[in-house]
């Protein structure tokens, strides 16, 4: 009876041991076809980008964010910040912009010299397995580092990209 007890104790940490050994050894796969996914989601970023943009400017100017403003004009830098969603584990590419707005009559905002100021601000794009996609998010008065940085809760730091490196 205490051998049967003494062989399947064996047995387990045995197979403990082993299931280590397999985890521990596919840590290199595991990384390498994220590595993968990565390089893909950012190539197919790049071959989207001016659709994307187009569709993140028709979606927050739709926001009617900031109110009493109308967004004129909105410029895009070349580098991009990849960060991953804690929560949904979803790659989000964050862009520096500069807005241009200019005051909706009626609005209020008419009177205010600060509209005319160029804001900057990050966009933010999201991935979601297959395809990029944009809500429209936009956060005014952070570049993309200080976002990740405030959002660390929410956020972790996957890549940069700039646009010297890419030419």
């Amino acid at each position: 009876m205490d051998y049967l007890l003494v062989h399947a104790a064996i047995t387990m940490c045995i197979a403990a041991v082993a299931g280590a050994a397999a985890m521990i050894a596919m840590r290199p796969l595991r990384a390498a076809r994220q590595a993968e996914r990565l390089a893909r989601a950012q190539r197919d970023f790049h071959r989207q980008r001016e659709p994307l943009e187009a569709k993140f400017i028709e979606r927050a100017a739709a926001t009617g964010k900031p109110r009493g403003l109308r967004w004129v004009d909105v410029e895009f830098d070349d580098d991009v910040l990849y960060a991953r969603d804690r929560k949904s584990r979803r790659l989000k590419a964050l862009v520096a912009i500069e807005v241009s707005f200019e005051a909706v009559e009626g609005g209020g905002m008419e009177e205010v010299e600060a509209v005319s100021r160029v804001r900057a601000a990050t966009a933010e794009f999201i991935h979601d397995g297959e395809r990029w996609a944009t809500q429209g998010r936009v956060y005014f008065n952070l570049a993309p580092s200080a976002a990740v940085k405030y959002l660390a809760s929410d956020l972790e730091l996957v890549a940069e990209e700039h646009a010297a490196d890419r030419t």
